[in-house]
């Protein structure tokens, strides 16, 4: 990982976006501190798209892609996108899997906010009947094991909590992904959960669908022109995928478990790092 200083201004001159994970990348102590939310303004204001993609459930996302100045709010790992607007400005996209996503969109919250899947609803109704037996076994089998108190919020995914209000010690990780794994599923683990899922979403591959949706783009060629910016092993694959990726500085808490690491890191940790990628991005470009 090399200091942010040494990315080259001739390579963040060409950014045009910002994907970034949301818990120790966007907030500290669990909220997003007063620095880390006018970065967000500041990067929007510059003309940037904004979107977060983190493993936290729609139901705990939808207040944040409604009050921050972001593009879309990308959760449950790439399952479920969140985008500000109304039902007649959207349109009907087809999803990964090859079928037409029949619950896009789906107004919520007084019709401010639009909910789409990469699943279908019989997919995920099956999926979720699955998900809540493997959540069982993982608590008959593995000492001290604890939902995550944002599982009622959550629609495609388990999480299993090892930092947040609880502590499981990394042998109780590894048992909790084993498990997880043997069921079936994906698994991947975060600052403060671990989480399990069916399906082939992921982080990397919901950013792709997200720009197809939004933009009808692909993002797969125009990559050197996006950031990602994280701060765990569940941002793994982002960081391989993007050039331009950034740590915040709590990244070395995960270093020795990382295959593939960010290009850069900032100096600060959490929502301080986030503000500190966002005017060094910023600085010296005229839009």
């Amino acid at each position: 990982m090399q200091p942010l200083k040494a990315w080259p201004l001739e390579h963040r001159r060409r950014i045009i976006g910002i994907f970034t994970d949301i818990d120790d990348t966007l907030t500290t102590g669990g909220a997003i501190t007063p620095d880390a939310l006018q970065a967000l303004h500041n990067l929007k204001a510059a003309g940037l798209h904004v979107i977060p993609i983190t493993g936290r459930p729609v139901g705990w996302s939808e207040e944040f892609a409604l009050s921050w100045p972001v593009d879309a709010l990308v959760a449950e790992n790439g399952a479920v996108a969140l985008t500000a607007g109304h039902a007649a400005n959207r349109h009907i996209v087809t999803d990964e899997f090859g079928g037409k996503n029949s619950t896009f969109p789906t107004p919520i919250l007084d019709s401010l906010l639009l909910k789409s899947y990469q699943q279908t609803d019989i997919v995920r109704s099956s999926h979720y009947q699955k998900m809540q037996s493997v959540v069982q076994r993982i608590l008959a089998e593995v000492p001290q094991a604890k939902a995550s108190q944002d599982s009622a919020g959550r629609e495609t995914d388990i999480a299993i909590d090892h930092s947040e209000f609880t502590h499981l010690s990394p042998q109780q990780v590894a048992h909790v992904v084993r498990i997880m794994q043997s069921e079936g599923m994906h698994a991947t683990v975060s600052s403060i959960h671990i989480n399990g899922w069916f399906g082939d979403h992921n982080k990397l591959q919901g950013a792709r669908w997200i720009v197809r949706q939004l933009f009808d783009r692909n993002l797969d060629l125009e990559m050197d022109r996006w950031a990602y910016i994280g701060d765990s092993t569940n941002d793994q694959l982002m960081f391989e995928a993007f050039a331009h990726s950034v740590g915040v500085a709590n990244i070395a808490r995960f270093a020795g478990q990382l295959a593939h690491l960010p290009r850069y890191v900032t100096h600060a940790e959490r929502g301080a790092g986030f503000s500190e990628f966002s005017e060094f991005l910023l600085s010296k470009i005229a839009f």
